[in-house]
């Protein structure tokens, strides 16, 4: 009887002790849904790995910092190290390969000419006509105005074009088309370098942090990202850091388990920090490739939440640098969307632009505005609402979709 009670006891012990860890094996997910300063320690289980493969549980390869070094308060009780088998499915939940982010834009292509048609038809017309005259001018000036391409990328575009007025007298409908994808092309500066940082490197994986404001497409964007790499042969972690909102979690954790990849997150209003901490450390300890790292939408004209976005940022390079931030950006903004990388860059260094719902407006032009006036690349871009829908952006594929 003793000996039942022994056991009994025990068991309970140890339900209590790793009560602040919650594991959904099925749903790839680890939940940290504790606050470290409460007394509880966060304990980061490994991303399903082979048996025998797994490396210790512990700290960081690459940083003896804890998640205990962003709390004070009283000791953390000492939590069992947590054993993983590999993960199995839940009942009916089928993993998905998804297509290879090379060619993307190109099968996306006419997706894009339906909503771009009028800039570049009305460039058509308008340079087709017999002689140019002042109004046509201003006609070409409006058309790229109205697309969003910006000032000063307008004014070089009829600048280069204007010295062109010879050929374009006695230039045919193709040849026409040719020359201004070719000047479209060259303000759309192909030579900027849009590469996506996803490779492992220095033994640790790629950290890229997703920003931007709520209604941008951010954590759907997120999940398409995690859907081009996995299908590019990558190994991926999910990092839920937009802790303001459930619902972007649940969202984050969907697009995870549908490919078959770990999303770290926490409770509701937690510390992100914590979060995305968490959710590289994972991603050391697991090996993987890449770790993508969701933040709240952030409200550009608030300057607290602003420093929070860089607070996330700091405590994530306590593992490593961070390899990319990416902004998010909503196509169907305009010119809104160059006021919003403005701020974005003064919390955090943006190394590049993703544009959403680019199918759905005839401003494709903010491509231009964005890259002209910030310096910063437009890496990818969104076609629709497809899982498969978000593109590398292609400078000279762009604009050949654009002229139609």
């Amino acid at each position: 009887m003793e000996f039942v009670l022994i056991a009994i006891a025990i068991l309970v012990l140890a339900l209590v002790a790793g009560i602040g860890l919650l594991v959904s094996r099925g749903r790839g997910t680890t939940r940290l849904d504790t606050d470290a300063a409460a007394g509880t320690t966060l304990t980061r289980p490994r991303p399903p790995r082979p048996t025998g493969t797994e490396p210790p549980l512990g700290p960081s390869p690459t940083s003896g910092a804890t998640a205990a070094d962003l709390y004070t308060g009283p000791p953390a009780p000492t939590v069992p190290p947590v054993e993983l088998p590999p993960a199995e499915p839940e009942p009916g939940l089928v993993f998905e390969t998804p297509l290879p982010s090379a060619g993307r834009l190109v099968r996306l292509r006419s997706r894009l000419a339906r909503s771009q048609s009028s800039l570049g038809r009305g460039l058509l017309t308008v340079l087709a006509r017999e002689k140019l005259t002042e109004d046509d001018w201003e006609e070409i000036e409006e058309t790229l105005l109205a697309a969003d391409v910006g000032v000063a990328a307008t004014t070089q575009i009829v600048q280069r074009l204007r010295t062109q007025t010879l050929v374009l007298a006695t230039a045919s409908g193709p040849e026409l088309r040719e020359l201004l994808v070719r000047e479209l092309t060259a303000v759309l500066d192909p030579g900027m370098d849009r590469t996506l940082a996803s490779d492992r490197h220095d033994g640790r994986p790629a950290v890229l942090l997703v920003v931007g404001v709520n209604g941008a497409g951010k954590t759907t964007t997120v999940g398409k990202i995690a859907r081009a790499l996995v299908g590019d042969g990558k190994s991926v972690v999910l990092g839920a850091a937009d802790t303001d909102r459930a619902a972007a979690a649940d969202q984050l954790e969907t697009w995870g388990e549908r490919v078959g990849v770990l999303t770290v997150r926490g409770r509701e209003g937690g510390d992100p920090a914590s979060v995305a901490f968490e959710a590289v450390r994972t991603g050391i300890e697991g090996e993987v490739d890449a770790v993508i790292v969701d933040t709240a939408g952030r409200l550009h004209t608030k300057s607290g939440l602003m420093d929070e976005l860089g607070k996330v940022k700091r405590v994530v390079e306590k593992h490593g640098p961070v390899d990319e931030v990416l902004l998010v950006l909503d196509a169907t903004t305009g010119q809104n969307g160059v006021v919003q990388a403005r701020v974005f860059t003064q919390a955090v260094e943006v190394t590049g632009i993703v544009l959403t719902k680019l199918d759905g407006t005839a401003k494709g032009g903010i491509v231009v505005a964005v890259q002209r006036e910030l310096g910063i690349p437009v890496k990818l871009i969104g076609l629709g609402e497809g899982p498969d829908d978000l593109a590398p952006f292609e400078p000279e594929a762009f604009a050949e979709a654009i002229v139609g």
